[in-house]
């Protein structure tokens, strides 16, 4: 029950990754690496703020700011300077993982006793807890703090989703979802699409960053090599949930990447279970994106074969 647990709560917290992929991915069109950065950029300075005593929200506020910020220098470069976007995402990450390393002083930097969110919903966990820690659930004793860790990532990630769903029908918000669809009819109305696009890619950096603190704040650690393999995850988690929702309606595509955050972590707890190796982590995890990416396409071409020959039946 614990390990379920554990993987629903992480599931949920990285949901915010996924909600951020999302933004850069499916309404920009813009691969953006520097997500990977993003991630490390956020536990590091939420970390590094806690240690150095500010309370929780202040430092998970700075991180996110923090990513806003790196999210916006890759939008720059890429609309001031004509920069490849991809390119422009990968300057930036570079140079992050110095800024990162800077800001933490040594490539992990633990939590220790200062007070994080995790901390604060210990203590509410507590009052709920026996004398173990633990709580029944479903006749199963279970860890309460896993419990309301992921009842709170829960929440916070449904809340975030329904503020982007309602962001996205705002004028600006339009008018973001209109460029990724088609930058030049953007451009002869009259609207700055670079700025657009910069906006966008700081508003994805920042939920990235925002994931990257509350991962760092439950794990208790900030680690330099943390954000390695982050886009992948994202991209698998928003793949996956556009295959559980089979729609595209936009809130839907919303709520789907974060479904598809949580079962990726689920699969990926399932597989530790049986034994995985955990270098074999990556592997494992571009499979399931290959497999997300090339199974619809031949779900589709099944479905219209079946469907001929019901037709010549």
């Amino acid at each position: 029950m614990s390990l379920l647990l554990g993987a629903l709560g992480i599931g949920s917290v990285l949901a915010l990754l996924a909600l951020g992929i999302f933004v850069s991915f499916r309404i920009f069109a813009f691969p953006d690496m520097t997500a990977e950065g993003s991630v490390t950029l956020g536990a590091a300075v939420a970390v590094a703020m806690l240690v150095g005593g500010h309370d929780p929200v202040t430092a998970t506020v700075a991180a996110t700011v923090a990513g806003a910020l790196a999210g916006a220098l890759t939008g720059v470069l890429h609309t001031r300077f004509r920069l490849n976007g991809l390119l422009a995402g990968i300057l930036v990450m570079t140079a992050l993982y110095s800024i990162n390393l800077h800001i933490m002083g040594r490539s992990n930097l633990p939590l220790g006793d200062a007070p994080g969110f995790a901390r604060w919903i210990g203590n509410i966990s507590a009052r709920f807890a026996d004398a173990d820690g633990s709580v029944e659930l479903f006749g199963r004793a279970a860890s309460a703090l896993d419990l309301f860790m992921f009842v709170f990532a829960a929440l916070f990630a449904g809340l975030v989703c329904g503020l982007l769903h309602l962001f996205f029908h705002t004028e600006i918000g339009a008018a973001m979802r209109a460029t990724g669809d088609n930058p030049q009819m953007i451009r002869a109305l009259g609207s700055n699409d670079g700025f657009l696009i910069t906006a966008g890619l700081a508003l994805s950096n920042a939920l990235v960053a925002l994931a990257g603190a509350l991962l760092a704040q439950y794990q208790g650690f900030a680690d330099l090599q943390m954000g390695i393999g982050m886009l992948v995850w994202g991209l698998a988690s928003v793949i996956i949930g556009e295959s559980l929702t089979g729609s595209n309606k936009f809130g839907y595509l919303l709520i789907g990447a974060i479904l598809g955050s949580v079962l990726f972590r689920l699969l990926v707890a399932v597989a530790l279970r049986w034994g995985l190796d955990p270098a074999d982590l990556k592997l494992v995890t571009a499979l399931f994106v290959l497999i997300a990416l090339v199974a619809p396409g031949y779900v589709g071409k099944l479905r219209a074969r079946l469907a001929g020959g019901a037709a010549h039946a």
